[in-house]
C-alpha cells in the first residue's frame, strides 16, 4: 500500500496508485450550496490536496475520479478554467510581497494562456479574473490556498506581518467585484482572519470552518481509518504481538482526537499515515515544528495548564495580528480542539487532541520556561522516570532542583510562584510519556500521581511551606487509599520548595 504522505496533489495521488480516502461525497455537498468559501484547518490537514480535488472536478478531468462517490453525480460536460493559487510557492521571503504576487500571477497566467500586464497601479488579481473569463467564455473558479501564509510566517516580526496583511488586504479587494466573471471562490489557510482584517470588502464570502458539512471533510475517521488500512493495521498488530483492538486502543491515544463538532473524532492525515509507513509509534507532529512566537506567547500569558481551556466562537473563528488571542490560535493550529461546547453559555471547552501533539507542545513550553529554546526538554523527565523506578526520591529531588536551577534569576524573582507551579506541572505531565502520571490542580486530589513497574507514588507540593504538613496531606486525604489492593509499593512524597532558596528545601517520604 502507498501512503501519499505530503503529496497535495490529487491526480498524482490517482495516477501514481497512492490510497485515498474518499471525500468527494461532502467535497460534492458543500459545493452545490454556495458560491464562496472559506475554511480555515491546522497544517498537514489536507487543506491542499481538497483544492487540487476541486481544480480537477471543474477541470472536468472524469477519469481521475473513477470509482470515488462523485463520479455519476458531477456534470462532466460542463467545465470551467482555475485560477490555482499556492501562497507557498509565492517567491515573497525574498521579495517585496506585492512584488512575488505580480510575478506568481503572471505565471499562473501564463500556465492559462492569459498575459497579464506589469502596470503596478493595476492589481493582477482583477486582471487574471477578467481575462481567464474573456478568453475561454466561461466564468473562472478561483482556488487560493494558504491565503494567510505571508501572515503567520511573519509573527515573530507584527510590523512586516502588519505590511503584509495591508498589502493582501488590497490584493483580497477585488474579488467580490470579480463576481460576473466566478464561478467559485474558495479560500483555505490556518488561521481566521476577521472579515475587517482582510476581506472587508468580500461580505458574500462563507466560513466553514465550523459548520456541520465540514465536520469530517479533512482528516480520517475512525470508520475510515479501520475501513482503508485494516491490512497494514493488522500487520502492525502481528508484529507487536497484541490483537487488533488493543493496538486501535494505542493508536487512538496517540493520534486520534481531533474534532471540530465536539463529537466526531479525527486523525490529523500527515500523522496516522507516517504511523502506518513507520509502524511505530513516535511524535511525528513534533517533526512539522512549533511556532517559536506561540510558545512565547503562551509564556507571556502564563499559559501552561490549557487543558479544558474555554473559549467564545469569536476566539475560534478570528485571528488579529496586534492582539494575539494564544487560545484561538492554538486552536486554529491544532494544538487544541473542541472537546465539547456548551450550549447554554455558548462556550466551547478545548483540550489537546492526542498525546501526540501534548507533548510536543509541553516540551517546547518547558524549554521556554526554563529559557532553553531550543534544547532537550525530555533529559529532567528521562532523569525523573529513571530515579522513580528504582526508588530513589533524593535523585528525584536533585533532578527537579536541577530543573529550576536553569532559570534565570531575573525571571524567576519576579514570577517565582508562577515559573513554580508551571515547571512542576509540566516536567510531571511529560513524566506520562514513560509511565502512568497525572497531574491534578483540583482541589482534594494529590498534585501528581505516577505509578511504574513496582511503586505507585503520591507526590504533595508545598511552596513555602513544610515536606511534614505536605505529606500529612496526603494521610489524611486518603490520595493512596484506592491503591492499597495493588501488590506494588505505596509511596507518599512530600515536597517543600523555597522561593528564597529556588529549590527543594525538604523532602519526606513514607
Amino acid at each position: 500500500m502507498k501512503y501519499p504522505i505530503g503529496i497535495q496533489d490529487f491526480r498524482k495521488i490517482h495516477e501514481e496508485g497512492f490510497v485515498y480516502v474518499d471525500k468527494t461525497e461532502q467535497i460534492f455537498r458543500i459545493l452545490e450550496n454556495g458560491q464562496y468559501f472559506f475554511l480555515s484547518r491546522p497544517r498537514r490537514f489536507g487543506k491542499s490536496l481538497l483544492l487540487s480535488t476541486i481544480k480537477e472536478l471543474y477541470s472536468g478531468q472524469k477519469a481521475l475520479f473513477e470509482g470515488l462517490w462523485i463520479e455519476d453525480q458531477w456534470d462532466w460536460s460542463v467545465q470551467h478554467p482555475v485560477i490555482h493559487l499556492k501562497f507557498a510557492t509565492f517567491p515573497y521571503k525574498y521579495n517585496p510581497l506585492k512584488d512575488a504576487i505580480a510575478f506568481s500571477l503572471q505565471k499562473e497566467g501564463e500556465h492559462l494562456g492569459v498575459q497579464i500586464s506589469d502596470n503596478p497601479l493595476s492589481n493582477p488579481l482583477e486582471e487574471l479574473i477578467k481575462k481567464t473569463y474573456e478568453k475561454y467564455g466561461r466564468k473562472a473558479v478561483l482556488l487560493v490556498d494558504e491565503y494567510d501564509k505571508p501572515i503567520i510566517d511573519y509573527l515573530d516580526d507584527l510590523e512586516q506581518a502588519e505590511a503584509n496583511r495591508a498589502v493582501l488586504k488590497n490584493f483580497y479587494s477585488v474579488i467580490k467585484d470579480s463576481d460576473p466573471y466566478l464561478e467559485l471562490v474558495f479560500i483555505t489557510g490556518v488561521s481566521a482572519f476577521s472579515k475587517v482584517s482582510i476581506f472587508s470588502e468580500l461580505n458574500n464570502l462563507s466560513n466553514i470552518s465550523l459548520h456541520r458539512y465540514t465536520d469530517t471533510l479533512l482528516g480520517i475517521t475512525q470508520k475510515e481509518l479501520e475501513a482503508y488500512f485494516s491490512e497494514p493495521l493488522r500487520h502492525i498488530a502481528e508484529a507487536e504481538q497484541m490483537p487488533v483492538a488493543s493496538l486501535m486502543d494505542k493508536v487512538r491515544l496517540w493520534y486520534n482526537g481531533y474534532s471540530w463538532n465536539g463529537t466526531d473524532r479525527l486523525y490529523n492525515p500527515f500523522s496516522i499515515l507516517r504511523f502506518l509507513d513507520a509502524q511505530a509509534f513516535q511524535n511525528f507532529w513534533f517533526e512539522t515544528g512549533t511556532p517559536t512566537f506561540l510558545v512565547k506567547e503562551m509564556r507571556k500569558h502564563r499559559y501552561y495548564d490549557v487543558e479544558q481551556a474555554e473559549a467564545t466562537p469569536e476566539q475560534l473563528t478570528s485571528f488579529h495580528v496586534d492582539a494575539l488571542d494564544p487560545i484561538g490560535v492554538l486552536f486554529q493550529t491544532g494544538y487544541l480542539t473542541i472537546d465539547h461546547f456548551d450550549e447554554t453559555f455558548q462556550q466551547y471547552i478545548l483540550r489537546y487532541p492526542n498525546r501526540e501533539v501534548r507533548f510536543s507542545m509541553q516540551q517546547h513550553l518547558l524549554l521556554v520556561y526554563q529559557e532553553k529554546y531550543p534544547g532537550n526538554a525530555l533529559s529532567p523527565v528521562v532523569a525523573l522516570a529513571k530515579a522513580l523506578a528504582v526508588g530513589d526520591i533524593e535523585q528525584v529531588v536533585a533532578t527537579l532542583n536541577g530543573a529550576f536551577a536553569s532559570i534565570p534569576y531575573d525571571l524567576w524573582q519576579k514570577e517565582n510562584e508562577h515559573f513554580y507551579h508551571a515547571l512542576v506541572h509540566l516536567i510531571f505531565s511529560l513524566l506520562g510519556a514513560y509511565i502512568r502520571s497525572e497531574v491534578h490542580t483540583a482541589r482534594g486530589r494529590c498534585d501528581a500521581l505516577v505509578e511504574n513497574e513496582h511503586y505507585i507514588y503520591a507526590f504533595e507540593f508545598k511552596l513555602d511551606g513544610s515536606a511534614e504538613a505536605a505529606l500529612q496531606q496526603i494521610h489524611e486525604k486518603g490520595y493512596l487509599a484506592p491503591y492499597q489492593g495493588s501488590p506494588k509499593e505505596k509511596v507518599a512524597v512530600g515536597i517543600n520548595f523555597s522561593t528564597e532558596q529556588k529549590a527543594v528545601a525538604e523532602w519526606k517520604t513514607a
